[in-house]
């Protein structure tokens, strides 16, 4: 263990706010390979953001500068994860929740990495391209999944920087990488696609596993892609930063379009008479809330095959066991890929003292699944609000289109009517 780790125990939390990088990925293996917890969190948070998450999740050690990333890399970064980072998610409450694997046993934790190894063939000739941030939880497993395996990751630039997306370099990186896996979002892949008509589509053959998820994927973008590249290695996964549900290979999607797969190995997928989801899954795969016994306990449930989990997603399942969404939880906002809560949003603005009441919904948005759009009651104007927000708020939470009302339109019960807004300002759209 290096000086810097020296004072950290396991089970102890160190959060990580600083852009991805590949000493980043280092220094997860690193940290979890002695037990210590990893948090990823957007580098882009406010200050008023960060002392809410962090005081929830009292962490021994905050990295808010590159710098600190080498001293806590060791030796051991290729040894045996003893856990899972702990990613946050807000929930419906719009108050972020650390998720918990707890320290694993030997056997668990290599359960948990066996289970990533042999769904997505992680191998020691694997070239991962890295597309998303690394704070958020599916790029980062399947890049640390890689290099477990012995494989390598790409997409970063010489000095060993995660840059943000461009389609230019994602497709030159192919050309001279020739990389044989990628994690991606749909509104990479529209992003990609609309680059390579322009320009001309590179040699696609080096991929053996192009998987997306994160949000619905337009079936003209899955059908081009499942044409485009190699026979069998685009898939679609279903999944939430608790846990994963379902794995779908393209061609399965294309006798069942709108499908998200069937249970992953090892679980189970059952739907309530009112639609909301559950999933058992293995021991290695289970989690809490940190210090939040109360939402744990909502989460899970007893069933015949074992603990179930639900993250309040609405489904249907086929005859043959294959899942479709009906829609996620009734309030998220999923904007490129980026989970966004409206409550927390609503929380953020409220505080102005100008804003009367606000309600945050999604909109349809070609390029990004949704966009965040925001109505509110009171006399802040736009450039108000958008300066509050930008103190206040990571960017994919602030709003990108302000609406203003006299009142907000609400049920008998007072609960705001979310997506009677959303429609009206869908049909508004030019």
């Amino acid at each position: 263990m290096t000086p810097a780790l020296a004072d950290l125990q396991p089970g102890d939390r160190v959060a990580l706010l600083v852009p991805g990088s590949t000493a980043y990925v280092d220094v997860v293996l690193s940290l979890l390979a002695e037990g210590i917890f990893p948090v990823p969190l957007d580098p882009r948070l406010t200050p008023h953001e960060r002392e809410r998450i962090l005081a929830n999740l009292q962490p021994a050690r905050t990295i808010t500068a590159e710098s600190q990333l080498p001293t806590l890399v060791t030796e051991r970064k290729r040894e045996l994860p003893r856990g899972r980072p702990m990613h946050v998610t807000s929930g419906t409450t719009g108050t972020p929740k650390g998720v918990f694997s707890g320290l694993l046993s030997e056997d668990n934790a290599r359960r948990l990495v066996a289970e990533e190894r042999e769904l997505w063939g992680f191998n020691a000739t694997d070239v991962n391209l890295v597309l998303s941030p690394l704070y958020h939880s599916a790029p980062l497993r399947f890049a640390t999944g890689t290099l477990l395996a012995g494989g390598r990751v790409v997409g970063f630039d010489s000095d060993g920087r995660q840059p943000g997306f461009d389609p230019e370099r994602i497709t030159q990186i192919i050309d001279d990488e020739r990389p044989t896996t990628m994690f991606c979002v749909p509104a990479h892949l529209q992003r990609l696609l609309a680059h390579w008509d322009a320009h001309g589509t590179p040699d696609l053959s080096c991929f053996r596993l192009v998987a997306h998820a994160g949000a619905a994927c337009p079936d003209v973008v899955k059908r081009r892609i499942i044409n485009l590249f190699p026979a069998g290695s685009t898939w679609e996964f279903y999944g939430s930063t608790e846990g994963q549900f379902t794995a779908c290979a393209s061609e399965e999607w294309l006798s069942r379009p709108g499908t998200v797969g069937r249970a992953r190995p090892g679980r189970t997928i059952a739907v309530d008479d009112d639609g909301q989801i559950w999933c058992t899954v293995p021991e290695h795969a289970r989690f809490s809330y940190f210090n939040d016994p109360d939402k744990t306990a909502q989460a899970w449930r007893a069933t015949p095959d074992g603990p179930a989990f639900s993250v309040g997603d609405l489904g249907r399942l086929d005859t043959e066991g294959y899942l479709h969404l009906d829609g996620r939880r009734e309030d998220l906002v999923i904007t490129g890929g980026v989970n966004v809560y409206p409550t927390e949003v609503e929380n953020a603005l409220a505080e102005h003292p100008l804003v009367a009441d606000v309600a945050v919904y999604g909109v349809p948005d070609e390029q990004w699944g949704q966009r965040v759009v925001a109505t509110v009651v009171g006399t802040a104007s736009e450039d108000e609000l958008d300066g509050w927000a930008r103190e206040r708020l990571a960017p994919p939470k602030r709003p990108k289109e302000y609406r203003f009302s006299d009142e907000l339109p609400r049920t008998l019960t007072g609960k705001v009517r979310r997506r009677e807004l959303a429609a009206e300002a869908d049909d508004e759209r030019p």
